[in-house]
């Protein structure tokens, strides 16, 4: 569990637990399944403070553009620009840290969804 994640590792991680901001009935227990072979902590951290902040909206307009899946290209790149924009700027990193502080509130189901079928094992 301890083990560092490769950039491979991240990227499966990030792609599975974007499943959890479709506008269908989410499979909490696949996702759980994708993300089981990792530290607990990272995946959750990776779920608010990658993911969440470029697919919560999808959840948040009343038709939302995404009902299947996210594009695997797209979301990457959408990450890595946040991520890139993030690290090269102060005033985006504390944006950011409300804004994923905001989504821990708001969207704290998904992780104990995801929690309880880990934990279930």
């Amino acid at each position: 569990m301890g083990r560092v994640l490769t950039p491979q590792d991240r990227a499966k991680i990030q792609i599975a637990l974007a499943e959890a901001f479709v506008d269908s009935a989410v499979d909490y227990q696949e996702i759980a399944e994708q993300v089981r072979d990792y530290d607990p902590k990272v995946v959750q951290d990776i779920l608010y403070e990658d993911v969440a902040p470029v697919c919560f909206s999808n959840l948040e307009t009343p038709v939302p553009p995404i009902w299947t899946g996210f594009d695997n290209q797209w979301l990457l790149s959408a990450i890595a620009i946040q991520t890139q924009a993030r690290e090269a700027s102060w005033v985006k990193r504390q944006l950011h840290k409300l804004l994923v502080a905001w989504l821990r509130y708001s969207y704290g189901y998904i992780w104990k969804e995801i929690a309880a079928f880990r934990d279930s094992r």
